[in-house]
């Protein structure tokens, strides 16, 4: 089953709405078993709702739309659908009553908006709504489908789940597809590729294998598609195995797993606390470790010792330090550490303190240095990143290295979890 999507909108094309739209129902139909093979978006005129269909009715044998069915007049979908079908407008009073009940039960008043919204094309089989005012449509053309749903998301995920995707895996053949998810951090995609070279290369035709980065992790997907999907999860999880061996260091889990839960059951695990002590990412780690259910069972608290006076005052660096070996560097970190493990009394401690940017850098120390320093009372371990100067991404860069680096020495100081 090929499918494309179109999503109508000019709040799209002109960057004001983001479209999660498409990568959800993408999502959805590839894991029944069928392909999107392209996405669309395209402005609020008849015009250009008519061409992308048409072009879309060339090659798919179905036709997802979104968007244009509310009771605006900028909302012209249902009209550009019944003239590219050659279909009267006709008055849905089933769909009119349900807004009336809907209205009266808010305690409102419908617009004749509403009204004039209850006009759909006649060959259009109504796909019932109850999560807003707009039914979906399905229209059957020659051997194919074509469907239009609302844009808002609740309402397409709605009609999704409940109408849309079990009548086409009744309409049409499915073939199935699996995937796999191999989640890494601490490494590149062509570091990574080079060290799975010879899996990579072993693959059969029907599986694939996609590296998809990110700031500091990159996934490893494998699809596989045959007509066994026993026979496929079985392929695949070979797969993930050979590579579970070839780079342990580098996985912290699968699918949607994420480091700060994977942090949060090494931690919970071995009945250890932890506490932060955060400069330029100004309590942002701290924000990703507390943003776990049940953090609180392994997470105290933080420090954002931002100015040297709080590093000095709450942590006890040396004023020396700080003088010969700077505010950012190692030495600097591993007495944040030490510090925060004192104050705070917890068994792990995770210090950072960099240069994020846009200024502040010197020829020494340019913008993007960070120090991170994760460690118990016996032992500390440091690293020293490169950024770039983009603030926001050093921000982000150094959480995912820092949750990683608690990982790690966590890995290093017990035996790990099994992920």
């Amino acid at each position: 089953m090929n499918i494309q999507i179109i999503t109508i909108g000019d709040e799209i094309l002109i960057g004001q709405v983001i479209d999660t739209n498409s990568a959800w129902m993408a999502k959805k139909l590839n894991l029944q078993g069928a392909a999107v093979s392209r996405i669309t978006s395209v402005s609020d005129t008849s015009e250009a709702i008519q061409t992308a269909l048409k072009d879309a009715l060339n090659t798919a044998d179905v036709v997802i739309m979104t968007g244009g069915l509310g009771p605006t007049k900028d909302d012209i979908t249902k009209k550009a659908l019944a003239d590219f079908f050659d279909a009267k407008m006709v008055f849905h009073q089933a769909t009119y009553d349900r807004i009336l009940r809907l209205f009266e039960k808010w305690a409102k008043s419908p617009t004749p908006a509403h009204h004039q919204q209850c006009y759909m094309p006649e060959n259009a089989q109504l796909l019932p709504n109850k999560m807003g005012t707009a039914p979906g449509m399905w229209f059957e053309y020659k051997d194919k489908v074509v469907v239009s749903i609302p844009g808002v998301p609740y309402e397409m995920e709605y009609l999704m789940e409940k109408e849309i995707i079990p009548k086409l895996i009744a309409r049409f053949p499915i073939r199935p597809i699996v995937h796999r998810t191999i989640l890494t951090a601490g490494e590149g995609e062509s570091r990574i590729a080079t060290r799975i070279e010879h899996i990579e290369s072993a693959l059969p035709p029907h599986i694939k294998l996609a590296y998809l980065p990110s700031l500091g992790r990159v996934r490893l997907r494998f699809s596989g598609t045959g007509k066994s999907k026993d026979l496929l999860e079985q392929e695949i999880e070979q797969c993930v195995k050979a590579v579970k061996n070839c780079i342990p260091d580098l996985i912290y889990g699968y699918e949607d797993d994420s480091l700060e839960m994977v942090v949060g059951k090494m931690l919970k695990q071995y009945s250890l606390s932890i506490a932060t002590a955060e400069s330029c990412t100004g309590g942002y780690v701290a924000h990703r470790i507390t943003s776990v259910s049940g953090s609180s069972a392994y997470f105290k608290g933080s420090i954002i010792a931002y100015s040297n006076e709080v590093k000095t005052k709450l942590l006890n660096v040396s004023p020396k330090t700080l003088e010969e070996s700077g505010a950012v560097s190692e030495q600097t970190v591993i007495e944040m550490v030490k510090g925060t493990q004192a104050l705070i009394d917890t068994e792990l401690a995770i210090a950072i303190s960099g240069i994020g940017g846009q200024t502040g850098g010197t020829p020494e120390k340019p913008v993007g240095t960070i120090w991170i320093a994760v460690g118990n009372k016996t032992h500390i371990k440091t690293l020293r990143l490169h950024g770039g100067k983009d603030r926001e991404k050093n921000i982000q860069y150094t959480a995912v290295y820092a949750l990683n680096m608690i990982r790690l020495f966590l890995s290093e100081q017990f035996e790990a979890v099994s992920i």
